[in-house]
């Protein structure tokens, strides 16, 4: 297991949820919320240098089948430019977490209106808590990295 921080991030279309983990990569704990749009890289940025991160874990939303969606090419387009930004950057299949996020929010009792605030917090939670367990067991860095000469995801 490969020790130091590492961010979770949820690419939404209206907001970034981001999470980050333990020096040790044993338990990932929820940081913020950023409003997709103007600035948002440099919020990421930012958030990867407060927090000392030598690595991003970017949730990789694939259909049901493990086909490609729309949204699937937004998420790796912004892993290409936070790899442009600088961060190294890793995807991971990250179907049904914004599911599991809702269902984890509203078995705690809160709505689905007052967890808009927090719902992708906890989805970059649990994307990142997926590949910190995926890293622990198989003894391998989990999903694909994003090469940083052709901006494009290549298997590892």
């Amino acid at each position: 297991m490969r020790s130091g921080v590492r961010l979770g991030v949820d690419v939404g279309k209206a907001r970034i949820g981001v999470a980050r983990s333990d020096h040790h990569g044993m338990l990932a704990t929820p940081v913020e919320t950023v409003k997709r749009g103007r600035g948002d890289i440099e919020r990421i940025v930012a958030i990867a240098a407060e927090h000392e991160a030598f690595e991003l874990v970017v949730g990789l939303p694939l259909a049901l089948s493990g086909s490609e969606t729309a949204s699937t090419a937004d998420a790796r387009d912004f892993a290409v430019a936070l790899v442009g930004a600088g961060l190294a950057v890793r995807l991971v299949d990250e179907r049904l977490t914004t599911v599991s996020a809702q269902s984890a929010l509203r078995a705690s009792g809160r709505s689905t209106k007052n967890s808009r605030s927090v719902v992708d917090q906890v989805a970059a939670v649990i994307i990142l808590q997926y590949a910190l367990d995926h890293e622990r067991s198989a003894a391998s860095p989990p999903g694909t990295v994003v090469d940083r000469d052709e901006g494009n995801p290549n298997a590892l």
